[in-house]
């Protein structure tokens, strides 16, 4: 895989990206890693500055009360993301003096920072030399480098080390090949339509030398229905706790979700998940 055509492609194709630009701080790119979890980017934006603006550093968010930080995360989706962002700003400030850590241990042991999201911190905001796998990374490895069609299930014993063996040395040709090949496989090599004429590995794609070989594996989970799901009356539900600085009525929430099952469902996965809380004369957010 040559490595420098994909950190030269970078260097010219890369999207204008907040997390990007020069003098980001490393609480700005922790909580884009946490919004940027199953949401899309576009989406991220907008609300990502807006949140810096309001809480510049882990202690301000830290002291808001976990109702305005649901509110703040609007319709960003998976709102337990944003308890976890809240307990995660908390620690940074009590045991970290209000600095986030730049060792992956250290970040691994904050609340809501998988593997993948310590190893992007350490990465792009701090300049240490690591592998980032995502999902676009690993379609990228595995179509360039392994000549498959898709990438086998996720395994950080096979996908950390593949990506390791092929960083550059130098602390900006690595960060700038980590994010590259996740850039690649986010606008290019892409799940469905790859733009193999724009890849800059399109003359040494495995995948491609090989005239393409479909995939022989285990057919690919398709996505859930979102429509009428779980997951959007839940979204509909936190909608009506969002909108309301008063206790939400049975007879409120009835309008958003009428079946008196699914009501009582979502709300007791709500309040275990620490999203809602019953109060006199309804529901509300958690204080």
């Amino acid at each position: 895989m040559d490595t420098g055509a994909v950190v030269d492609w970078f260097g010219e194709h890369a999207r204008d990206l907040p997390w990007r630009r020069p003098g980001f701080s490393a609480w700005g790119t922790l909580v884009s890693e946490f919004m940027l979890q199953q949401t899309p980017v576009a989406r991220v934006v907008l609300t990502l500055e807006e949140w810096l603006r309001r809480w510049p550093t882990p202690a301000d968010l830290a002291a808001a009360p976990p109702s305005e930080v649901l509110r703040a995360w609007g319709r960003l989706g998976y709102p337990r993301r944003a308890l976890a962002l809240h307990a995660c700003a908390t620690v940074i400030a009590e045991q970290h003096g209000n600095v986030v850590p730049e060792d992956v241990d250290e970040l691994l042991a904050l609340p809501g920072v998988g593997d993948y999201t310590a190893r992007a911190i350490a990465v792009f905001a701090h300049g240490h030399r690591h592998p980032v796998v995502d999902t676009n990374v690993r379609r990228v490895l595995a179509r360039a480098v392994e000549g498959v069609a898709v990438p086998g299930p996720p395994s950080a014993r096979h996908d950390l080390p593949a990506m390791a063996a092929l960083l550059p040395e130098g602390r900006e040709e690595q960060r700038a090949f980590n994010a590259g090949t996740m850039e690649l496989g986010a606008i290019v090599c892409t799940a469905r339509a790859p733009r193999c004429d724009e890849c800059p590995l399109a003359g040494v794609c495995a995948w491609r030398l090989a005239g393409y070989p479909e995939h022989d594996g285990p057919a690919p989970r398709r996505q859930a229905r979102f429509e009428g799901s779980d997951r959007q009356l839940r979204g509909r539900v936190m909608a009506e706790l969002r909108a309301s600085d008063a206790p939400v009525s049975e007879a409120e929430l009835a309008q958003a979700v009428p079946d008196a099952a699914a009501r009582t469902r979502i709300l007791a996965g709500l309040t275990v998940d620490g999203l809602a809380v019953e109060a006199e004369g309804g529901w509300t957010l958690p204080s």
